[in-house]
């Protein structure tokens, strides 16, 4: 079962999303409430990015439909993972941070002193204050995602999607996030994450969305994460692998 959705931002209505012709994830139904704070967990291969991605509208669905409040709707602030990102690209923190300002300014020739300082502030909260002109490549994998949720900070959406985002990422700086995602909670935005780490999960977040191509459990965190919902959710995952072909077990890997 998923939260009500009398209040939601988010309703997935029986939800499939096709991969190679196979589904990645399946007769989904449930809610995101305004303002919720919701990891979405589960094995390996269990469509948790795919799953990310249609709610971006990044993705098609085989069937079903994401509805988003009228409220967010186009307001949805993508936070990918960095092995999507080509970090060779000559940019400088300063500018790919600024980039969260493009649906306001466009061109960042454009950026006007008042803009400048909101890049600046950005970059302050997640802990890169004189790593303005520091070029991308140059930075380390916490500093980068630094960046990017800087980036995110300036979209100011009512609803951010974050697709693993301390993969990698040392303690000081997941701690860091962290704490810009209470933020974002406190003023009331609606925060979906794909999460592998379930202590961090219980710990700071009051929603799981529990995943195996189907959805598990879903609803207040503690109440998710129970071993009979994990040792269901493995042995889907499981059933899932076992009659799978080379080609669907190479998709279940690129939807994880």
């Amino acid at each position: 079962m998923s939260p009500a959705s009398s209040c939601a931002a988010i309703h997935l209505r029986d939800l499939t999303i096709a991969y190679r012709g196979h589904p990645a994830v399946h007769a989904v139904e449930g809610a995101f409430a305004h303002g919720s704070l919701t990891a979405i967990v589960g094995p390996n291969g269990a469509g948790k990015t795919t799953l990310l991605s249609a709610i971006a509208g990044r993705l098609i669905p085989a069937s079903g439909r994401v509805d988003i409040d009228a409220a967010c709707a186009g307001r949805i602030a993508w936070l990918p993972q960095q092995s999507e990102i080509d970090r060779s690209f000559p940019i400088h923190v300063m500018d790919l941070a600024g980039l969260g300002l493009w649906s306001c300014c466009g061109s960042l020739r454009g950026l006007t002193a008042a803009q400048r300082n909101e890049i600046h502030g950005a970059l302050h909260t997640v802990g890169l204050t004189g790593f303005e002109r520091r070029a991308i490549g140059a930075l380390s994998v916490g500093q980068f995602q630094r960046v990017l949720f800087a980036r995110v900070l300036l979209q100011d959406a009512p609803v951010i999607l974050l697709d693993e985002p301390f993969s990698g990422v040392d303690a000081r700086t997941t701690a860091d996030l962290l704490a810009v995602i209470r933020r974002w909670h406190t003023e009331g935005r609606t925060v979906i994450a794909v999460l592998h780490d379930m202590a961090q999960v219980r710990q700071h977040f009051d929603q799981a969305l529990l995943l195996a191509r189907r959805c598990v459990a879903w609803g207040p965190t503690g109440g998710v994460l129970q071993p009979e919902h994990l040792l269901r959710a493995r042995q889907l995952s499981e059933s899932w692998d076992e009659v799978a072909s080379p080609e669907v077990s190479s998709a279940q890997e690129s939807v994880a």
